[in-house]
């Protein structure tokens, strides 16, 4: 059975920080999505009609919680090694999925519409007139598709990442310092000698046994 070739240290370089970006990018843009409006309408009340709208976290919490999820999954592929960042890749992966498949299948929902216009209007149910769609599910769900290309990434390179705790274990191992040599005795036969010791600040009658 044939495996692949070890990736060269600058390509892994290049894979790294390219998921990095499309992970930090798609993570952004959902998060940035969620909190947009995703649907409009006009609820009916007593007086006529008042304007509603519906965010992207009023629709549903899954696509920014994921986002927020394959954030910490990136960050988490570098403190392992083996089996467990091949798992973690497949948990990014997994979360850029569920991105695309939770905002693709709340583009068109209504129910958080409703549910507001039944507040405003007191009434158990209420209808909304005038509904519309913005594109921001859309955007949220490139956010999970560069999420889902980030633990890709990380499934075909992510063995050949360097691993964090490899590199602070060798930044731990600080050498230790070193130990000034002791300066000579002074010579007292050597006058020269003695007015070095004494700008140094030393005894230069030390080791002179007198």
């Amino acid at each position: 059975m044939s495996t692949a070739a070890p990736t060269s240290p600058r390509a892994a370089r290049r894979t790294v920080a390219a998921a990095l970006l499309l992970a930090v990018a798609g993570a952004s843009l959902t998060l940035l999505a969620t909190g947009r409006t995703w649907a409009e309408g006009t609820a009916a009340v007593a007086r006529g009609t008042l304007p509603q709208h519906a965010s992207g976290s009023d629709i549903t919490a899954l696509p920014g919680a994921l986002a927020i999820v394959g954030l910490a999954t990136l960050l988490a592929v570098f403190a392992v090694r083996g089996v467990a960042r091949t798992g973690v890749a497949a948990l990014l992966a997994l979360s850029g999925a569920g991105v695309v498949a939770a905002a693709a299948g709340a583009a068109d929902d209504t129910a958080a519409l409703e549910e507001k216009a039944a507040k405003v209007s007191g009434l158990t149910t209420a209808a909304v007139d005038n509904v519309t769609h913005t594109a921001w599910p859309w955007v949220a769900v490139a956010g999970g598709a560069l999420l889902l290309l980030a633990g890709l990434l990380a499934l075909r390179y992510g063995r050949d990442w360097p691993a964090m705790s490899g590199r602070y274990e060798r930044g731990s191992a600080a050498p230790a310092p070193r130990r000034r040599a002791a300066a000579p005795a002074a010579d007292p036969e050597r006058p020269e000698e003695l007015w070095k010791a004494l700008d140094r600040g030393e005894d230069p009658t030390r080791g002179t046994g007198g």
